[in-house]
């Protein structure tokens, strides 16, 4: 099977959007297991090439990581496992990156129960909905907003001024900054086929 295209994936959250989940379609444990391994691979990878980049030249250019990296490593995984693997912000940076309605049902339900004191560590959801006569998972993985973070995201008043000016210039609409450390700041998303 070939990796969802853009456009073939527009029109899949699309179709996600409008198809209610089926209540009484059960996902197995070896399922989940995998899923959940891919979006741990994309939120660890993602975070050791942030790190890399801030030690070695600053937060202003590790934004180039998210800007460029980040979108990488979600394709390639993609790619490897055939589903369409991504991230989700409570706040968009990228106007173009904005939640469907599930993942925004997902993020909203991520709060509540972040407001009840659980963990983003083990925090989850997913549905099976119907694609093309095809079960297909919906997964999303809570991202709670770690230190390294604040540098990007954090509080107006910690963001340097070389970082503010760099996001300005690659996201004139930016909307993902003002989190604290804990907070909740989105989701690995995971469309897989069933």
């Amino acid at each position: 099977m070939k990796p969802m295209t853009v456009l073939s994936m527009g029109i899949f959250l699309a179709a996600c959007t409008q198809n209610p989940p089926i209540s009484n379609q059960s996902v197995d444990e070896k399922t989940l297991a995998e899923t959940r391994s891919v979006a741990t691979q994309l939120v660890s990878t993602l975070g050791a090439a942030l790190k890399k980049e801030i030690a070695a030249n600053g937060a202003a250019s590790a934004i180039g990581v998210c800007n460029v990296a980040a979108p990488e490593i979600a394709a390639s995984l993609s790619q490897q496992t055939n589903w369409q693997v991504g991230r989700v912000g409570t706040r968009a940076r990228n106007p173009n990156n904005q939640p469907n309605d599930w993942q925004q049902a997902a993020l909203n339900t991520f709060a509540e129960r972040a407001a009840q004191g659980e963990k983003f560590e083990q925090m989850e959801t997913y549905s099976v909905s119907q694609l093309n006569n095809r079960p297909t998972l919906l997964y999303a993985k809570a991202i709670g907003l770690q230190p390294m973070c604040v540098q990007c995201h954090g509080q107006s008043a910690q963001i340097s001024e070389d970082v503010k000016a760099r996001l300005q210039a690659l996201y004139p609409a930016d909307k993902a900054i003002d989190y604290n450390v804990g907070e909740l700041r989105g989701a690995v998303v995971i469309v897989r086929p069933l």
